[in-house]
């Protein structure tokens, strides 16, 4: 339960579920009967002809609130399926004939109800399931050579936030964390999100792993294809395709221990998990990077050829405490793990280059967040911090930047209000201490939060009582109030961007000589981010009309090396944003021909609304032509953007 009860301002206390850690509503499981920390043994086989894996999952399990004296009758066992074949069950070795797979319940799947012959043991069982996943899955993508881009198909999962049910039969909540282990057998090499037992195959295809540490389903990944391996840092590897290696090595070696080290620091903790390895991704991949312990994967779109994206790094390493150690009970407290993780992540940013930066890339996040509040299609619902999902939503239609972002700006407002990091990280390490290998909800936290400050100063305890509008915070829509935040990396971007904006409006087609390529020779790509979004959302200047159009076009002319000629995904995304805005000639064509190479959706989706937005027949045709190379939560969330079938 964590720290006991505090009264919490009235406005919040009148909203505390009836028990903490609160029941998760996107599960079919009967989870609560079972103790919530099992194991899990998974043997699997790829069969990349038919795309499928068959397999078997072994969970050892115990009753939770049983024992000798309540022995009794057997009693079912619930568990997450979703486009599963079940094609047999045991129970302590003993075939069980009785179990069901009941009609799907909308996104949630289908509950499979196994009802055991005779009582299992309260001292604990194994549950044995033999499966076959089919061509619905949507934990998994299996790509051709062709697709893949090399030589070899290719496949990986996607199990965030409710498809581990689609890949195997489980207790498919983050309440529930379980070690594993597992023997995958491919005639590619295979990564887990676990370590490499014995170092490599046991036997020719045949790969092992284990992860000591319990996990929610959700964190388990696996990929496998033609993949090399290149040491980044003292415990860290990059995986990739031959062709991406090199790149890839260059782009995060020195980094990624630099990461480790600051987080260890702020968090009070050893990294625990024992080696942090990164592989990177097919172009398809939809997030930009995935949290699987051990096995962090990334997109593609992180190899910038400047080190200027690696902060997604940063962010996935911040997940093994946040997340990964201590976990959101279920969706609706989604921002338990990500608001923290962006906390973490800028924090870490912060070590290394300075507080500016972290006021910086905050800043950017800011703005990601009003663009998409103002891009939901329900945002009364979707933009509260602690969301209200019920057993028909899906968890992956409330996705949005509003849990990293107001999450964060919640935590920093936290920090500030209580005098700075030196007062805040004490919290921190308490935090993360107490809730290691757990998983709970907002009331936890904030019970938490507000014993640790009444027992440290009743000063602090009482800001916190009347000095935070929590109700606006957790659960009204819309953007929270903004903290103030360190403009000087900022100021000179504003200004330039001003300059333009002046510029543009001029009717007499001043000269241009009073801007030169040197502007932004010392912006790095976050400014140019922020630059082009400023320019992009500036409501005084009409670009598409004659004058502003051709300063749009002088300007990407003269700043080619920092905007159209950027490798960078992050400013190549906000250059389309630009230029489509302008209605520049040819880049509604180009920005099609680039959706054709990212599968990444903080790229995809607002790429396919901005191409909607200015040439809509081309949106539809290009969806048309790409939407095989996308991810099934990719493909599906575009298809309901671009308001056409799936």
């Amino acid at each position: 339960m964590g720290a006991e009860p505090t009264l919490l301002p009235p406005s919040i206390e009148e909203r505390r579920p009836a028990q903490s850690p609160e029941r998760d509503c996107s599960t079919l499981s009967n989870y609560t009967a079972f103790q919530l920390q099992a194991h899990t043994a998974l043997t699997m086989r790829l069969d990349f002809d038919r795309r499928r894996i068959r397999g078997t999952v072994v969970h050892q399990l115990k009753y939770a609130n049983r024992d000798a004296a309540h022995q009794g009758a057997a009693e079912d066992i619930h568990l997450d399926t979703s486009y599963l074949d079940i094609l047999a069950v045991k129970v302590d070795g003993t075939p069980v004939k009785q179990f069901t797979v009941e009609p799907r319940s909308g996104p949630l799947g289908s509950r499979l109800v196994v009802t055991p012959a005779s009582a299992p043991s309260v001292t604990g069982f194994s549950l044995e399931i033999d499966f076959e996943t089919t061509e619905q899955c949507t934990a998994l993508q299996w790509l051709d050579k062709e697709q893949a881009g090399g030589g070899h198909p290719y496949v990986f999962t996607q199990l965030e936030a409710i498809h581990a049910r689609s890949l195997f039969p489980c207790f498919d909540t983050p309440s529930v964390k379980s070690t594993f282990e597992a023997e995958i057998t491919s005639p590619l090499p295979v990564v887990f999100s676990g370590t490499s037992k014995n170092g490599a195959e046991t036997r020719p295809g045949v790969y092992t792993f284990e992860q000591k540490v319990p996990i929610p389903a959700y964190l388990i990944g696996i990929a496998s294809g033609d993949l090399s391996r290149a040491r980044i840092g003292p415990r860290s590897h990059v995986y990739a395709t031959p062709e991406m290696l090199r790149d890839a090595q260059w782009e995060f070696e020195g980094d990624v221990e630099q990461f480790i080290t600051a987080g260890e620091a702020i968090v009070g903790q050893r990294y625990g998990w024992g080696t942090y390895d990164i592989l990177v991704n097919v172009a398809s991949y939809p997030y930009g990077g995935m949290e699987s312990p051990n096995m962090t994967f990334a997109t593609p779109t992180l190899i910038a050829h400047d080190k200027s994206n690696i902060d997604v790094i940063a962010h996935e390493l911040a997940h093994s405490w946040s997340g990964n150690l201590v976990t959101n009970c279920s969706w609706n407290h989604f921002w338990l793990n990500e608001g923290w993780t962006v906390y973490l992540e800028r924090r870490i940013l912060a070590r290394l280059q300075g507080e500016p930066a972290r006021h910086f890339s905050a800043l950017i996040g800011w703005s990601d967040l009003e663009n998409s509040i103002a891009a939901m299609r329900d945002p009364t619902r979707f933009s509260t911090l602690v969301q209200r999902l019920d057993s028909e939503t899906d968890p992956d239609d409330a996705f949005s930047t509003v849990p990293y972002e107001k999450g964060f700006n919640l935590l920093f407002h936290l920090e500030q209000l209580l005098g700075g990091p030196s007062e805040f990280d004490p919290f921190i390490k308490h935090y993360f201490g107490l809730f290691a290998h757990r998983s709970l909800d907002t009331f936890q936290f904030l019970d938490t939060l507000f014993s640790f400050y009444r027992n440290r100063s009743v000063d602090q305890w009482r800001l916190l009582q009347g000095g935070v509008d929590w109700a606006t915070w957790l659960f009204a829509p819309g953007l929270p109030p903004k903290p103030e935040f360190d403009t000087s990396l900022a100021t000179q971007v504003y200004a330039l961007a001003d300059r333009w904006i002046a510029y543009a409006k001029r009717a007499d087609g001043a000269t241009v000589g009073e801007f030169r390529p040197d502007d932004v020779s010392q912006f790095n790509a976050n400014q140019v981010v922020l630059f082009l979004e400023t320019l992009s959302s500036s409501r005084q200047t009409e670009w598409s009309s004659a004058q502003p159009q051709r300063a749009a076009q002088t300007l990407l002319e003269m700043y080619a090396a920092k905007t159209t000629q950027s490798q960078n995904a992050e400013v190549i995304a906000k250059k389309f944003k630009f230029a489509c805005t302008a209605r520049l000639a040819g880049y509604d064509s180009a920005l099609a021909d680039w959706l054709g190479t990212v599968g990444r959706m903080k790229f995809v989706r607002p790429g396919y609304r901005l191409l909607q937005a200015v040439n809509e027949p081309l949106a539809l045709q290009t969806f048309q032509k790409y939407a095989g190379t996308y991810h099934p939560i990719c493909r599906s969330l575009v298809a309901q953007d671009l308001g056409v079938g799936n």
